[in-house]
């Protein structure tokens, strides 16, 4: 795919592979996939939700067929090696994976022990080791959190550790699997200088992504999976050519952050405008006194203190703010999930924490958490009453594209189906205030829409919602208004019109920039390349 490739041995070569999963469990599987990176590569894998994106991760990995049985045709090698016959402990050698939900690879219960553990397992010398796991640390602004437990951690701050263990071993080839989905625009920014200083080091990357304007002027190739199958291929200045409207036929993201403020973003102002008129003339929510606490050192510490917040009833307020602000703990205490205090007064009821559980409902980050049924229809329904319910449970599906999937387990789908499934149970619950958290984590163009349509329905039924995003594309697509949480507390609150559109953008891109102005580290402070280090020549 480079010109160096032609006359080296690519990092990453997937030959005519073609793999299936044992019982249709675990995700799409994907047909005749064949694609090569050579050092220093970068390649988007993109396409919509379920197309078959995190398998070709798992294969590039080993995961399939190791760990996710099934079966396997065509070749896999990195470095030279089949990955698919190779154990896994080797292949680790050689490539450094980052999961879409980072608790899934988490082997400790601290941020130093998790960063160092691949480290250890590879045999490096005590030494190297902490100097690698401090570079990493740094290059990830993990610095302040590296003696602190992984379950005191945002997904955010997760999904950084997980970036910063797969650098620490300095691998030939990294594999990220929707890495950005938690993560807020400075960690974003973070994440992107990390991939342009593996691509510097010779270090081959596969990214696959629904939020790809990150990679804008980084990803040398754009391979693009439909039904299982790489249907579409363009190289950086064939994308960047790519017309706007073929590129959203395609259900593909913004390519760039100008391109989310100015672009599409703003095509339902007038309709958002219009809520807001609405909203004006009807009562608010009012949040008092909501505190939270948590476990730290041993003692119970407060994060979170919103004394005193109204929100417009029946709108949609996009609750934004830096990874670790108190985001996710506010929805929990909202919906009376966690050790919390204060009131909430919803249509004239003044809800404590016990009345809060039986009026909100919460989308979690981690849809896995909230799916207990046999199949999707049953999940769907699980709240619902009366006699039609599994004909209204239907058309939650069909709503949002899921109505397929029925019949299946939801924990056979992918991670942006699932997201999907549990947005359909609040839509079923028919409560009066609803909070999600990061409910478009893992999914496309299309989906995403879909989402921001039935949020906008559920306001026309008299329901308010609370949406936690780093998403701005999603924001400005169906939120009415914007508030600002810094510290555990609310620091600003206002319409998300033409002059808060703007204010929204600057506050998104002020943290994008700030860290692409910080730059790249020092090289020689990082960790040497595992090209060098190991003599590899691929």
């Amino acid at each position: 795919m480079s010109r160096e490739s032609k006359t080296e041995s690519p990092v990453l070569s997937m030959d005519d592979v073609s793999f299936s999963y044992a019982g249709g469990r675990y995700g799409a599987g994907v047909e005749g996939i064949s694609l090569s990176l050579g050092r220093g590569e970068v390649a988007l894998l993109c396409g919509p939700s379920g197309c078959g994106k995190t398998t070709v991760t798992r294969l590039a990995n080993g995961l399939a067929p190791h760990f996710y049985e099934g079966t396997e045709t065509g070749t896999v090698s990195v470095c030279g090696i089949d990955v698919a016959r190779e154990e896994l402990w080797e292949t680790a050698r050689y490539v450094g994976s980052v999961f879409q939900n980072p608790k899934t690879q988490f082997y400790n219960v601290d941020v130093r022990g998790e960063v160092a553990f691949g480290c250890e397992n590879l045999g490096f010398e005590p030494s190297d080791i902490d100097r690698r796991v401090d570079a990493a640390a740094r290059e990830f602004d993990l610095a302040p959190l590296i003696d602190e437990s992984l379950f005191s951690l945002s997904g955010g701050q997760k999904q950084r550790v997980a970036c910063a263990s797969a650098a620490a071993v300095s691998p030939a080839l990294v594999v990220l699997d929707e890495p950005s989905s938690n993560l807020d625009f400075e960690a974003i920014a973070q994440l992107r200088s990390a991939i342009a200083r593996w691509k510097a080091e010779g270090v081959a990357v596969l990214v696959a992504e629904h939020r790809i304007h990150y990679l804008e002027g980084i990803a040398d190739h754009v391979l693009y999976l439909d039904d299982g199958r790489l249907a579409r291929r363009w190289t950086a200045d064939e994308f960047a050519r790519l017309d706007d409207s073929e590129r959203m036929q395609l259900g593909l993201r913004a390519r760039s952050v100008d391109g989310i403020f100015h672009g599409n973003g703003r095509y339902n102002a007038s309709a958002k405008a219009e809520t807001q008129r609405a909203a004006a003339e009807k009562e608010t929510v009012r949040f008092e006194g909501l505190t939270a606490r948590c476990r730290k050192n041993g003692a119970f510490e407060r994060i979170l203190k919103v004394d005193s917040l109204e929100l417009p009833a029946e709108s949609v307020t996009a609750l934004v703010g830096s990874c670790g602000a108190g985001k996710s703990t506010f929805a929990e205490a909202v919906c009376g999930l966690n050790r919390c205090d204060g009131t909430v007064t919803l249509r004239g009821d003044r809800l404590g924490k016990r009345a809060r559980r039986r009026k909100c409902f919460m989308v979690m980050q981690d849809a896995s958490h909230q799916l207990f049924s046999e199949s999707v229809l049953d999940e769907v329904t699980l709240g619902m009453e009366g006699p039609d319910r599994q004909r209204r449970g239907l058309g939650i599906l069909r709503d949002l594209d899921l109505d397929a999937f029925a019949e299946d387990h939801p924990l056979s789908l992918s991670g942006g189906q699932r997201q999907r499934v549990a947005i359909a149970q609040a839509l079923a619950t028919n409560r009066r205030l609803v909070v999600y958290d990061e409910p478009t984590s893992g999914l496309d163009l299309f989906h995403m829409q879909q989402v921001a349509e039935g949020i906008r329905r559920l306001c026309e039924h008299g329901i308010t919602q609370v949406v936690i995003t780093h998403d701005p594309e999603f924001a400005l697509s169906c939120c009415t208004h914007v508030a600002v949480m810094d510290g555990g507390c609310i620091t600003e609150v206002y319409p998300l019109e033409e002059d808060g559109i703007n204010r929204l953008a600057s506050f998104f891109c002020s943290k994008h920039h700030a860290e692409e102005k910080r730059g790249l580290a020092n090289p020689a402070d990082t960790p040497t390349s595992f090209l060098a280090t190991k003599g590899v020549n691929p």
